[in-house]
């Protein structure tokens, strides 16, 4: 039987706020948010907290999600996934980023679609549209450029593509002068979907120049010649880097519950 699982990975050490996994939400830890939200796509077969932290652990049992304990010395979350995916039964691996507390089911299976289409594609992964020109300018949000069949070209922290003629949008089409909203790009969401056979295979590459001076994991795919597919989605990511970010999400939280 063809299965899907999705893992999420997480660990409780973060620069900028730590302790993010457990950090509450709307009285909830993070990591609960999350594992729910993943729940909700019907394209998962089964979701995985991937920790390597006890405490975590605990917080995941108590509101009954699944959890599996890996090794402490994993360099990324790739890592951490490619030894889940050494121990399970599993044709598709879909990394959830334990930073996405709200991420739409619909996005997941957005993901999921175009490497059940077509099993030439070995990695894929998402992209929403930026209107906000503080948010194209923000090094934490990442970019992605793509070609016309929709594979990455690109991931930077960087504003680009630069605007020479300020009259195109990045798709080179000509701005409507009736248009409310500029299209500055596209932002990243760091959500992965991987074949099996190419998670094991990517997960023993040594990083790469692009990949130490982004500090992006994906452009060690790309610098090593391998596509990966980004599917457009209509979602207004809330991603938690920060205290700052923390705030914003609780009141994502209360502003969409009621």
């Amino acid at each position: 039987m063809t299965r899907v699982v999705g893992i999420i990975p997480a660990r409780y050490g973060s620069t900028r706020l730590p302790g993010k996994p457990l950090a509450s939400i709307g009285g909830k830890p993070m990591i609960e948010l999350v594992y729910r939200s993943a729940t909700k796509a019907k394209v998962l077969d089964r979701v995985i907290v991937a920790t390597d932290d006890q405490r975590i652990e605990a917080a995941v049992k108590t509101f009954g999600g699944e959890v599996m304990m890996t090794s402490p010395d994993h360099a990324s979350g790739t890592d951490r996934l490619a030894e889940v995916a050494r121990k399970i039964k599993a044709d598709w691996l879909v990394n959830l980023q334990g930073d996405l507390p709200f991420v739409h089911a619909a996005t997941i299976t957005r993901a999921v679609q175009p490497l059940r289409k077509d099993h030439s594609i070995p990695m894929g992964t998402v992209c929403t549209a930026i209107y906000d020109k503080a948010e194209w300018h923000n090094p934490n949000v990442v970019k992605v450029l793509k070609d016309r069949a929709g594979y990455a070209l690109y991931f930077t922290r960087a504003p680009i593509p630069y605007a020479r003629h300020e009259g195109l949008d990045p798709s080179g089409r000509k701005r409507s002068a009736r248009s409310k909203r500029r299209l500055w790009g596209y932002r990243h969401l760091g959500l992965y979907v991987y074949r099996r056979d190419f998670l094991l295979k990517f997960a023993r590459l040594l990083p790469t120049a692009l990949e130490r001076i982004e500090s992006l994991e994906q452009l060690r795919a790309l610098e090593n010649g391998f596509r990966i597919y980004v599917a457009e989605v209509n979602e207004r990511a809330v991603e938690v880097d920060t205290p700052k970010d923390l705030r914003r999400a609780a009141s994502y939280l209360k502003r969409h519950s009621n």
